[in-house]
């Protein structure tokens, strides 16, 4: 588990993705501050590429090694469960 008040979260997005626009708005309503990259730079798109081995939108990163990408609905639940914070919602 990691403690959600420390924790460093990093965001690869791009502006028109929905599912990147959920998770951020997710992460205001959590209180849970985020570094955002966006993915439409060549330099930040090849960044994420060689941190995570995918090219996807929209990629989380926690704490510098625990990488979710996918679905908001298929990432939610396992930041959730990673930053513990089932037994809040």
């Amino acid at each position: 588990m990691v403690m959600s008040t420390t924790v460093r979260i990093e965001i690869y997005t791009t502006p028109s993705c929905p599912d990147c626009l959920a998770l951020k708005c997710w992460l205001n309503t959590q209180s849970l501050p985020f570094v955002e990259h966006d993915l439409r730079d060549p330099a930040v798109a090849e960044e994420a590429k060689r941190r995570t081995g995918v090219r996807v939108a929209h990629i989380t990163i926690i704490d510098g090694k625990h990488i979710f990408f996918g679905t908001f609905a298929v990432q939610r639940p396992e930041i959730e469960a990673l930053l513990d914070l089932t037994k809040a919602a």
